[in-house]
């Protein structure tokens, strides 16, 4: 599986250094910062398919559902074995790391996972006095 994650501005990068930090490399994941220089997302797209084999499975991941970067994305669902995902966060692409291959299943089942870890943090009270450490 070959992934293209794409974002306005650094987070896609940032996303990948965080997986690096916690995977070590990953270099099934091709990243696009855009609007950070004169590349276009359409231009990188078509470069990251010509490194894409037949029959390999493609993941192409956006930070924002309709956005720009979004729309560009979208014009390659024609491809084969091509599935777009919109809203990257860092628990998505974790769910992803070690896999040679996703279902629509599984992607579902991530997504549905990811949206579970953003949450309102609150602290529990019990009968801790502010010296007892947070954790």
């Amino acid at each position: 599986m070959k992934i293209f994650l794409s974002s306005h501005g650094h987070l896609a990068s940032g996303l990948k250094s965080s997986l690096e930090i916690l995977y070590g490399n990953c270099e099934n994941i091709t990243v696009f910062d855009a609007y950070v220089d004169e590349n276009s997302v359409q231009e990188q797209l078509e470069l990251f398919f010509e490194t894409v084999k037949e029959g390999e499975q493609v993941l192409l991941i956006s930070d924002l559902y309709g956005s720009s970067v979004n729309q560009a994305m979208s014009m390659h669902l024609h491809r084969p074995n091509t599935t777009l995902v919109a809203g990257a966060n860092l628990a998505f692409l974790i769910g992803l790391m070690g896999r040679d291959s996703v279902t629509e299943e599984e992607l579902n089942q991530l997504i549905e996972q990811s949206r579970e870890m953003l949450c309102i943090v609150h602290l529990e009270q019990d009968d801790k006095t502010p010296e007892d450490d947070f954790f």
